[in-house]
C-alpha cells in the first residue's frame, strides 16, 4: 500500500520554525495500530491522519491518540490547499473525536474553528511546581482544562528560563501543563510554553489546542476578543486568536511544507 505522507511546519512561514506535524492522507481508514506505528516512524509531536472518503481526522503522538490537535489540523488544511484539493475561500470540515472542526483557507492565513476549553479552578500541585522550577509565590492562577493544567506566572523571564525535570514529572499523574504569562511587548498579549512528557512530548513547540484555553483565559482577563499569542519554545510560533459566539475560538496561522513523499506499508 502506498500513502501520501508529508511533514509541515505549522504556525510559521519559515522552515524549521513553528511546530512540525506529520500528515498522512488515505482513501480508506487505516487500522489504529498502523496509525500509531506511522506516528512513531515520523517521530513528531503529532501526525494527522485524514480519510478522503469520510473526512475523518485523527491525531497520534508517538505514544497515544489525542482528541484535539491544532497544528496537525493546520498542517492538513495547508497540504490540501497545496495539492489542489482546497482553494482560497474554501471551508474544510473534519469529523474528529472533538466533534466537527473546520478550517477556512483565507488569503494570508488558515483559520481553524475549534471549541473553547472550559477552565476550572484547581488545587496548586506544589510538587509539579518544584519540578517545573516555579516558586509558588510566582503563581498568579492555577487552573485545569481537559485533564490538563494552566498556570499563569508573574514573570515572562521566568517562563522563558524554565527547565523542567521531565523524567520526574512523568512519575506524577498528568497529561499536559501550559505555563503562561502576560507578554512584555505591545504586539503580543501573552506568551506560553507547553509541557507534556506523559504522552511522549517533553515540550511541544506550538500547541493549537492549548490556545483554546489560553484564548479563553486571557480574553476574560484582558477583556479582549482578539488576541495574539506567542509560544516561546526553542522553535517558537505565533497564534492569532479570536473568541467567537457559541463557545468557539478561531485560531489563525500559516504553514510551510518541509517534506513530501510516499509511505509504503
Amino acid at each position: 500500500m502506498e500513502l501520501d505522507i508529508y511533514q509541515v511546519d505549522s504556525f510559521t512561514t519559515e522552515a524549521f520554525k513553528g511546530n512540525p506535524a506529520g500528515v498522512c492522507i488515505s482513501d480508506e481508514e487505516l487500522r489504529e495500530g498502523q496509525m500509531l506505528s506511522i506516528a512513531r516512524e515520523m517521530a513528531l509531536s503529532e501526525t494527522a491522519f485524514y480519510v478522503r472518503n469520510t473526512h475523518k481526522l485523527r491525531w497520534f503522538t508517538p505514544e497515544v491518540e489525542v482528541a484535539l490537535c491544532g497544528h496537525g489540523t493546520l498542517a492538513l488544511a495547508h497540504i490540501l490547499q497545496e495539492i489542489g484539493e482546497a482553494s482560497f475561500g474554501d471551508t474544510l470540515c473534519f469529523e474528529t473525536m472533538s466533534g466537527p472542526l473546520s478550517a477556512t483557507i483565507e488569503e494570508n492565513y488558515i483559520a481553524l474553528n475549534f471549541p473553547v476549553a472550559e477552565l476550572q479552578g484547581a488545587e496548586v500541585a506544589r510538587e509539579k511546581l518544584d519540578l517545573l522550577g516555579i516558586d509558588e509565590d510566582s503563581v498568579v492562577s492555577y487552573l485545569q482544562f481537559d485533564s490538563k493544567e494552566l498556570i499563569e506566572i508573574d514573570s515572562e523571564q521566568l517562563l522563558i528560563s524554565l527547565t523542567p525535570s521531565f523524567e520526574r514529572l512523568k512519575q506524577l499523574p498528568g497529561r499536559g501543563i501550559v505555563v503562561t504569562s502576560k507578554a512584555g511587548c505591545n504586539k503580543l498579549d501573552f506568551i506560553s510554553r507547553y509541557f507534556a512528557p506523559w504522552v511522549g512530548v517533553n515540550e511541544d513547540p506550538v500547541t493549537g489546542s492549548a490556545h483554546c484555553a489560553l484564548a479563553a483565559y486571557w480574553g476574560e482577563k484582558l477583556k479582549k476578543h482578539q488576541l495574539n499569542g506567542y509560544q516561546a519554545s526553542q522553535r517558537g510560533g505565533n497564534v492569532g486568536c479570536t473568541l467567537l459566539p457559541n463557545h468557539r475560538v478561531e485560531l489563525r496561522g500559516k504553514a510551510k511544507t518541509i517534506v513530501k513523499g510516499k509511505l509504503y506499508l
